[in-house]
């Protein structure tokens, strides 16, 4: 897979066109026209030697890693950083891969990400405390 990786994974660059999924629909466009992607913290399973499992526990309990994935509106993994802790929260692990791991956001764009991320000029999250798109879901119901 780490062989693979300098192939297969490919962070946007100021020069990356717009994504079809974005420029072809007018329900996201031109709203979402500087939006790059989505990303977000997922937790992996492992095996840790006991001495260093507190660290790896996570909030439900489990041993894990929390990783970093981020991908673009084809789906298409543009970065991962694997092997922080699975006590880390998924903004610490986000300012490590901008600060020490080489993620790159280009000028003027951004990242959609879940509350567990601030936002900032180049990640976007929902308004804390607002549910969202629950009239449409309802209407969604009765048609």
């Amino acid at each position: 897979m780490c062989v693979l990786h300098h192939t297969s994974v490919q962070q946007p660059t100021e020069h990356t066109p717009l994504s079809n999924r974005i420029s072809n629909n007018p329900k996201y466009f031109p709203y979402f026209k500087d939006c790059i992607g989505a990303l977000d913290g997922t937790h992996v399973a492992c095996y840790i030697p006991p001495s260093e499992q507190p660290r790896y526990r996570n909030r439900k309990g489990y041993i894990s890693q929390n990783v970093l994935a981020i991908c673009n509106f084809e789906l298409l993994f543009t970065y991962i950083l694997p092997g922080w802790e699975g006590s880390a929260h998924d903004q610490r692990v986000l300012s490590d891969a901008l600060y020490q791991h080489g993620l790159q956001i280009p000028p003027e764009k951004y990242y959609l990400g879940d509350a567990g991320y601030s936002n900032s000029d180049y990640c976007m999250v929902p308004y804390r405390g607002v549910r969202y798109h629950l009239k449409e879901q309802r209407q969604a119901n009765q048609k």
